[in-house]
């Protein structure tokens, strides 16, 4: 079960695309579950995040229907989550911790479980208070509160010497990816990036000819992979990074940050977009704020709006109230609209059907060609 909440302000229709993604979390983590509750409120509580009359609904609601897991779509603090726990009975998970969950399963290799490991700690350690709860309920009994304590503090030293360790094991890591970087001698660098699930290790499979894992689930790639790539004559390296999302964890952030050096030292940015999901450009948005994050935002970017094939065109009612929204312009007046317009260069393709790739390759050709002969000058054959 799924809860959100409208703040003042908030466009309802935002909000239903917002529960569409937490809920494609939960599949992705392997989470079945459909009923969903939104409540408008100004604030959240800062007790119990939503108020008592509609978490006292959502409580009979699991009583009645033998729900064992309810989802937050935002971050609850450690009082919150644990007065929820209290009242409900059941596990509550917040979006953050679903998130940490997914990328627990998608890490694969060892520096990219120790930079999850990294993050879920730093998660943990503020809310190690509430799992010991149940020692409260034990009247009576001499020294029965005292062990409780000592545990967690035991606990809290044991999470801090483990997150120290990681955080050296993780500098040693990165001197030696910075190594390898400063090896690849002068290529140009291409980075994708994107929001979760717009098909950047689909584009990088075609573009590199690799096998990099491809999934329409939410953060199919968390390992940086790289690849160098030849069009006509001119070499270039290819690097596909972990999807953007909206209200990324910071501790994922913090932990990714030596992962997306790739993007940092890249030449060029290659902006994926899913130009068939409805609230796209509060996707573009949202990654645009995350190179600012991770300080790569003054990059030149080449716009890609991938999945033209699925792209579902709606003609617009001129009689309606409500403005148009992103599915009732065609694809020829995107073309022509501002953000096309606005975000020069860009260009229309499908990953999936191969659609404009040939003009994507000759446009990459002619911005990596620029970059190299400006290193290069006296490779004359490039013209």
């Amino acid at each position: 079960m799924f809860v959100g909440v409208i703040r003042s302000g908030d466009d309802p229709r935002q909000i239903a695309e917002y529960m569409d993604e937490l809920e494609f979390l939960a599949t992705t983590a392997g989470a079945v579950g459909q009923k969903r509750f939104i409540q408008k409120i100004d604030k959240p509580d800062s007790r119990s995040y939503i108020h008592s009359g509609k978490l006292l609904e959502i409580k009979d609601y699991c009583a009645e229907n033998n729900i064992d897991l309810v989802i937050f779509d935002d971050e609850l603090t450690p009082t919150q989550q644990r007065n929820i726990e209290r009242e409900l009975h059941i596990r509550v998970l917040d979006r953050t911790s679903l998130i940490l969950d997914i990328f627990a399963q998608r890490a694969k290799t060892a520096y990219a479980k120790m930079q999850v490991e990294l993050a879920q700690y730093q998660y943990l350690l503020p809310r190690l208070a509430g799992m010991w709860t149940h020692l409260e309920r034990q009247k009576g009994g001499i020294g029965m509160r005292g062990p409780g304590e000592s545990q967690i503090e035991t606990d809290r030293r044991i999470i801090q010497g483990r997150i120290s360790k990681l955080k050296e094991d993780l500098v040693k890591v990165d001197r030696q990816m910075a190594s390898q970087r400063g090896n690849r001698g002068s290529l140009v660098r291409i980075s994708l990036v994107g929001y979760t699930n717009v098909g950047k290790s689909t584009l990088m499979n075609l573009l590199a000819k690799s096998t990099v894992f491809a999934e329409n689930k939410l953060f199919a790639t968390l390992d940086t992979t790289v690849r160098k790539v030849v069009i006509e004559n001119v070499p270039f390296l290819l690097s596909d990074t972990v999807g953007f999302i909206r209200k990324l964890p910071t501790q994922l952030v913090e932990a990714f940050k030596s992962t997306l050096d790739e993007v940092r030292e890249a030449d060029i940015l290659m902006h994926v977009v899913d130009i068939s999901h409805p609230n796209f450009e509060d996707q573009i948005r949202v990654v645009n704020q995350t190179l600012k994050d991770i300080n790569a935002i003054n990059k030149p970017v080449f716009l890609v709006f991938n999945k033209v094939d699925a792209y579902h065109y709606e003609p617009y009612d001129e009689f309606s109230l409500t403005p148009k929204n992103a599915g009732n312009y065609t694809l020829e007046e995107f073309k022509n609209s501002w953000i096309a317009k606005e975000n020069t260069p860009c260009i229309f393709i499908s990953a999936k059907q191969k659609i404009g790739m040939e003009k994507l390759r000759s446009d990459l050709y002619k911005m990596v060609a620029e970059i190299h002969a400006g290193r290069y000058p006296f490779d004359n054959f490039l013209y």
